[in-house]
């Protein structure tokens, strides 16, 4: 299909993280920002930890279900990167449904690519709106795990 998100395009191996352990939504975003930050010299660790702050700010991005999609448009980012975080024990995220969060996938997109990030976030919320692939990923064993689940997954 024609513009069909491929996560294997924005998502690598080195930037998941399951079994984290954090306490706080801070906490969260920092480590998301660093595995977002893998491999990119080039991006300021403030500018995308304020952008993913100042974008929840805006309401959370707590979607239900026990998963976060923060996410921010960033200038001169030529392309998508996603990271997820697995996390070991749920965390109160404020999400819309006030379930605690136990997977969270971090997005950074160009800012001046409106409709891909649309299309990127509404794929996601559909794949994580699978009971079992959200439980396959929150139960993987590592990684590579967490990967596979995620680029081969098909509407």
């Amino acid at each position: 299909m024609p513009g069909e998100i491929e996560l294997a395009d924005l998502l690598t191996v080195d930037r998941i993280d399951t079994g984290c352990q954090l306490s706080s939504k801070k906490r969260l975003m920092e480590r998301i920002t660093s595995l977002l930050l893998q491999g990119r010299a080039r991006l300021d660790r403030k500018t995308v930890l304020q952008t993913l702050i100042e974008r929840e700010r805006l309401g959370s991005t707590g979607i239900g279900k026990g998963v976060a999609l923060p996410h921010g448009r960033i200038n001169g980012l030529d392309d998508v990167i996603g990271a997820v975080v697995v996390l070991a024990n749920p965390l109160d995220y404020g999400a819309v449904d006030d379930e605690s969060v136990r997977l969270a996938f971090g997005l950074l997109v160009p800012a001046q690519a409106n409709e891909q990030h649309l299309r990127i976030l509404a794929h996601l919320a559909r794949l994580f709106d699978d009971e079992m692939i959200r439980n396959k990923v929150i139960s993987a064993n590592d990684n590579q795990e967490v990967f596979d689940l995620l680029t081969t997954w098909t509407a």
